[in-house]
């Protein structure tokens, strides 16, 4: 068996060294990326295009009785935005109208 402070040193020492690269890799490969075109492109059109798909994915399995209290919040998450342009607001905004009207007024 060997010398158990020499290993542990090692393996501390090799813990570090990696966590100490994976922490950096990014800095390091956002360099040649910042003149990409490529990225510059997906930075101005994935917000929305991520949004489309979340709201898509969220609304695709909503039932009738559902309907009403989604298309609420849906439309109250719509118009804070359109209104404050804060995604923040907006987001919270339409999920409280949306928990208050599934809990209480809409409930089954």
């Amino acid at each position: 068996m060997p010398d158990n402070t020499a290993y542990v040193a090692a393996a501390v020492a090799l813990s570090a060294a990696v966590t100490w690269a994976l922490r950096c890799l990014p800095f390091a490969a956002l360099a040649p990326l910042r003149a990409s075109e490529t990225l510059r492109y997906l930075s101005v059109h994935m917000p929305v295009g991520v949004m489309v798909i979340l709201t898509v994915y969220t609304l695709r399995d909503v039932s009738l009785p559902d309907a009403l209290p989604v298309s609420l919040a849906f439309a109250a998450t719509l118009g804070l935005h359109l209104w404050r342009r804060n995604a923040v607001l907006s987001v919270l905004g339409g999920t409280a109208i949306h928990v208050a009207l599934a809990s209480t007024v809409f409930s089954h």
